[in-house]
């Protein structure tokens, strides 16, 4: 029953998906220097198909004529987000900095509002674009410390670039959901997690042989089981169920807790303290958040 009542509780799969996300952004800039960013990805995504490949293999023979049939689509949503995704997301992470990081993750709900509208025009109305600028104010108040012109002397690195394309993917990725085919979400992310890792072992056996190798040790193998798990079973269960039960729209104003959610974790990983700015960003995102997901929009 408690099951039951989380997974139709969008918001609550939504903030538990950001929180997740937050974790893989912290993880990715910690380990940079130890473990090759398409290593990280190759087994972050097969570790995961193997736990999702044995959870859904009931769900997979039920569902295969319409996986068959919706095939292209589904190639589609797995490059956009498994394939593309973390491989930029943990390369640009090589050159450039987590705070950058979070800054440029909140394009993404503008990102979302602008292809929902392209590709289904589907409008977003005055009080849901006064929640996406609210929210988007708080996020850039905990990025740059309180102190806004941090923005002027910030300088664009190739890994800011890496990160904007990824970015824009899973914004494509986030309202192509949508078109989703009548297929249990264990099997959806079955067969997206598989496609991606298969489509991951050309560029990670480049990756070994050409740069480095993915190291096996203790810190490596923490890695992976976090990201595998927290990062991509469960956290991508979550979103697409969230946008599913929410709309894209709605779904995507929940990136803006990654800087919070980031913000925490720098103080109980890093040693940071809570500010005054930590606060009043987490007011404006929550605030923001709630003028957005209001169901009685003007």
């Amino acid at each position: 029953m408690k099951i039951k009542i989380i997974t139709n509780s969008p918001y609550l799969l939504l903030v538990l998906a950001s929180a997740f996300w937050s974790g893989n952004f912290i993880v990715g800039r910690l380990v940079r220097e130890n473990i090759p960013p398409l290593g990280l990805s190759f087994w972050r995504w097969f570790t995961a198909s193997a736990i999702i490949l044995f959870i859904a293999r009931s769900h997979l023979r039920r569902d295969w004529y319409q996986i068959k049939k919706n095939l292209p689509l589904l190639i589609l949503l797995s490059f956009l987000s498994v394939s593309t995704f973390n491989p930029l997301i943990y390369t640009g992470l090589q050159w450039t900095t987590s705070i950058n990081a979070f800054l440029i993750q909140t394009v993404m709900p503008v990102a979302i509002v602008l292809m929902s509208y392209i590709i289904f025009r589907e409008k977003i109305s005055p009080v849901q674009t006064a929640g996406v600028l609210v929210s988007l104010v708080g996020a850039l108040i905990i990025i740059a410390h309180g102190d806004l012109n941090i923005f002027q002397s910030m300088s664009l690195h190739q890994g800011d670039v890496l990160i904007f394309i990824a970015v824009v993917f899973y914004a494509a990725y986030s309202v192509m959901l949508r078109k989703l085919p009548p297929v249990h979400p264990l099997s959806f992310a079955a067969v997206t997690f598989i496609i991606g890792a298969l489509t991951l072992l050309p560029p990670y056996v480049w990756e070994t042989v050409y740069v480095r190798a993915m190291p096996l040790n203790l810190s490596s193998v923490i890695t992976v089981g976090y990201v595998a798990v927290f990062a991509s079973v469960i956290a991508y269960l979550c979103y697409n169920r969230g946008v599913e039960l929410a709309g894209a729209n709605r779904a995507g104003m929940f990136i803006y807790l990654m800087p919070v959610f980031g913000s925490i974790m720098a103080m109980v990983f890093l040693g940071e303290r809570l500010e005054w700015f930590h606060f009043t960003g987490i007011v404006l995102i929550i605030s923001g958040i709630l003028l957005a997901t209001k169901r009685n929009d003007l």
